[in-house]
């Protein structure tokens, strides 16, 4: 089991496989994506060699980001790659979904176990604005095809920001009241290259939860593997609520994820200063060695993201890591 010298342990690993994204979320990529790179992406050999790392280092779940992972034609063939590896429990997507009653026929057969879609408004005008594509309604429609998926785990994303969607929080609450799905509020984060949006756009997560706890909702527990997310359930909603709150007080001491760039590199934390260089040893097809590295980079993984003191790291924004 990989554990670090805080003591905390890691059973989820979240698989980049591409920094290319479709969308412009005002958060992220305002102006669109702007390569920097060869953009020689991780190979289905190199994914499955993670995998199978990963997994005998006692990881459990895989979540594959981007980037927006379906812009890759191969996912439904690194879905099954990682689903037909030895201990891997969970295998997760999470997607922009702008194609998704196209795409999720595919995920599914490959063996996709839960699905995680960014909707940062339910008002169409809104999420076009915020994304710079007027998908909402096929994203929509896609959703009501994986709730009726008995077997798969739907999660929503909604990065919380003042002047776009903070006003929409009881349009959202009403929308899960009767959908089978975990609606998760993020807190937005400042990067690299959001400072005065995120001075403009910053709303606390405690202010949700707040309002949360006086409505009648109530703590939820979780598995081990799940994210960092607070969790809340009303007995009067099917949905459930997850809070994301980097900026909340102790929040990494629950860190129980790593991170693969889809270049090959670890990195420790979101916001680490760089990310490990991983693909020389993938070219050796040495597994042994790829986790003997692995396991004497997780000393030197920090008590904290640093956040609170803006310091962001090498995070110039979220489509480099997929969060």
């Amino acid at each position: 089991m990989l554990t670090d010298t805080f003591g905390r342990r890691f059973y989820y690993l979240r698989l980049s496989i591409t920094d290319v994204c479709n969308f412009r979320c005002q958060y992220c990529l305002p102006d669109g994506y702007q390569c920097d790179h060869d953009r020689k992406f991780l190979t289905l050999p190199e994914i499955k060699l993670f995998a199978q790392t990963f997994a005998k280092l006692g990881t459990e779940k895989i979540r594959i980001t981007g980037g927006e992972p379906s812009l890759r034609k191969d996912l439904p063939d690194i879905i099954d790659t990682c689903k037909q590896t030895d201990g891997i429990k969970k295998v997760a997507i999470t997607t922009n979904g702008f194609k998704l009653p196209e795409h999720l026929p595919s995920w599914l057969e490959a063996g996709l176990d839960a699905l995680n879609v960014s909707i940062d408004s339910l008002d169409t005008n809104q999420f076009k604005l915020i994304t710079g594509h007027n998908k909402l309604n096929t994203i929509l429609d896609g959703l009501d095809t994986a709730f009726a998926e008995e077997n798969l785990t739907v999660k929503i994303n909604t990065v919380l920001m003042r002047q776009f969607n903070f006003g929409e929080l009881e349009r959202f609450l009403a929308w899960i009241k009767s959908r089978p799905v975990s609606l998760r509020f993020i807190e937005l984060m400042q990067t690299g290259d959001n400072a005065t949006f995120f001075g403009e756009q910053h709303v606390r997560g405690e202010t949700i939860k707040e309002y949360l706890l006086k409505t009648g909702w109530l703590p939820a527990i979780k598995d081990k593997t799940a994210g960092p997310a607070q969790e809340f359930y009303h007995p009067d909603y099917v949905g459930k609520i997850g809070l994301i709150m980097p900026y909340s007080k102790d929040f990494c001491q629950s860190c129980n994820r790593l991170r693969i760039s889809s270049l090959g590199k670890l990195h420790l934390c979101l916001f680490a200063e760089q990310g490990h260089d991983l693909r020389p040893l993938l070219a050796e097809n040495d597994a042994d060695a790829i986790a003997d590295r692995i396991t004497a980079l997780l000393g030197d993984k920090k008590v904290s993201h640093f956040l609170h003191e803006k310091l962001t790291g090498a995070t110039k924004h979220l489509s480099m890591l997929g969060g």
